[in-house]
């Protein structure tokens, strides 16, 4: 199939804006893109979607220059062009916004927009009219960022909006999107998706690149699906429906609802609970049980306090006060270690910079919470180590080509099923998992809800924190809501759905079982 042959939906010029014509990219004995044909109209919004690993984010690289294809060709506004950096695309009006976020710390949020384009006289930087720039573009984004703030200051929402302000600062003619609103709330998922369309109807072409299937339909003109490095097709996004981009995606048929909960039996005994806990500035007054066998889910707007019960729960973060009850017993979290002999386990938000050594091998990540046990005289017995692995790997359903490969070839949602096995491995009485299908494609998600809910059949106490309603909604027995570092809603789950754990978020009504 030749760009030509693909028909694009939304307004702009007849003549494509970006066209890759059969491109081609492999790393070492993996093929990622397989002959790849795509066009991308002018002042339109196109989704590229597909499974991690199925090639989506190294066509976009290729298109912003990150890349060099191995084969094919790459044309701008009807022009052949090679790009050998993503400086030569920028120069040609491309723009990309990676998943990884990438600036420089101790600059100022309007100092990473401007990088490089700050107005000057001589070698003095005109800050008054660079202020202006910033606030102009702050005001037509409804960011609000603050301008004068260190961008490590600012969460990762803010970081990434800081990221998006950078592309429209350079008056890109096309932006390149991974994963722009992975770690977005709600509400400013809302507003980038408005900014999206806002760039499209002023004529900039818009790559999205996503694994939030609605976001994709609700912005986009036309939609490309990709499997296993190849183009399923490319079809006007009115013409689609999750359903049909998940079967086209995965190669089959996939209930993309989470499985079937399963009753927590009535009379599970409390496994871990918090009582009172507070942490100045950060937590208030925070009182919960978990029970055996039970999935309690912690919702909640970024920002809310979700993560720090978590890290709490952990010993990761010390308290100022409260008690934490393991098997009603008050104990003394001094650090995770502490947590770990108790028989609690964290999948932290972060894997990449909390959970997994990106450089080491399947092998070593999936034993490092059990070293210790497949140790003699201090040296690891590497026959047990591949052992339990290849174990556990089964047990997770992890494709991986060999034990040994490091784990930042593999693909997010394989990378998260090693986290799993890496706890696994240690037979947890409790599981805090915060956010743990974030940045995975929909076969891996669907996998870690079947895995999550078989653990709690089997007895685990699971404490889920997600930013997805649906995700808590669909999986936990009760629901608590979180909001300014208070417990401020608890419902059952037949009790709770999606406006009622929204208002909850927003208002912060009085706790009500």
């Amino acid at each position: 199939m030749t760009a030509e042959q693909i028909t694009t939906a939304g307004a702009g010029d007849v003549r494509p804006r970006v066209e890759a014509i059969e491109l081609s990219k492999r790393f070492g004995g993996v093929q990622a893109v397989r002959a790849v044909s795509v066009a991308i109209a002018a002042g339109s919004v196109h989704g590229l979607v597909g499974e991690n690993g199925a090639g989506k984010s190294t066509l976009s690289k290729m298109i912003g220059g990150v890349h060099a294809p191995d084969g094919g060709q790459l044309r701008v506004d009807g022009e052949a062009v090679s790009f050998g950096s993503p400086r030569d695309a920028l120069r040609h009006g491309i723009a990309m916004i990676a998943q990884e976020i990438a600036l420089v710390p101790a600059a100022t949020v309007v100092e990473n927009v401007f990088l490089g384009l700050e107005p000057a006289r001589g070698s003095v930087v005109r800050r008054r009219e660079l202020r202006r720039r910033f606030d102009a573009l702050n005001e037509r984004t409804g960011f609000g960022l603050p301008a004068d703030a260190p961008a490590r200051s600012l969460r990762t929402a803010d970081q990434q909006k800081v990221e998006i302000l950078r592309a429209i600062a350079r008056d890109a003619r096309v932006v390149l999107m991974d994963e722009p609103t992975a770690a977005l709330t709600a509400d400013e998922t809302q507003r980038l998706l408005t900014t999206i369309r806002a760039l499209a109807a002023e004529g900039t072409s818009v790559v999205l690149v996503s694994h939030f299937l609605e976001e994709v339909l609700d912005v986009c003109d036309t939609v490309s699906i990709m499997r296993d490095g190849a183009l399923v097709r490319t079809a006007p996004a009115a013409d689609e429906t999750p359903q049909t981009l998940v079967d086209a995606m995965i190669g089959r048929a996939l209930d993309v609802m989470v499985p079937p909960r399963r009753s927590a039996p009535s009379d599970a005994p409390v496994v871990l609970e918090a009582r009172g806990l507070r942490r100045t500035g950060v937590l208030e007054d925070i009182s919960l049980q978990l029970h055996a066998g039970e999935i309690l889910g912690l919702a909640g707007l970024v920002g809310s306090g979700r993560s720090e019960v978590a890290r709490a729960l952990f010993g990761a973060d010390r308290i100022s006060a409260g008690e934490v009850l393991i098997d009603g017993s008050v104990v003394r979290l001094r650090g995770p270690r502490d947590a770990v002999r108790r028989g609690i386990a964290m999948l932290p938000e972060s894997r990449k910079d909390q959970g997994l050594l990106m450089l080491r091998s399947v092998r070593e990540n999936a034993s490092l919470a059990t070293v210790s046990q497949l140790s003699r005289g201090g040296i690891v017995r590497r026959g047990a180590e591949r052992v339990q692995t290849r174990d556990l790997a089964g047990r997770v359903d992890l494709r991986a080509a060999s034990l040994e490969q490091p784990i930042v070839s593999l693909s997010g949602g394989n990378q998260q099923k090693v986290l799993f096995a890496k706890w696994l491995a240690r037979r947890p009485s409790v599981l805090i998992a915060d956010e743990p299908t974030r940045g995975v494609d929909v076969g891996a998600k669907s996998q870690i809800h079947e895995l999550l809910v078989e653990l709690a059949a089997g007895g685990m106490a699971v404490l889920l924190i997600s930013s997805e309603i649906e995700e808590v909604l669909g999986l936990s027995h009760r629901v608590l809501v979180m909001r300014a570092g208070r417990i401020v809603a608890e419902y059952a789950a037949q009790d709770a759905t999606q406006e009622t754990v929204m208002r909850a978020a927003f208002a912060a009504p009085t706790r009500a079982s």
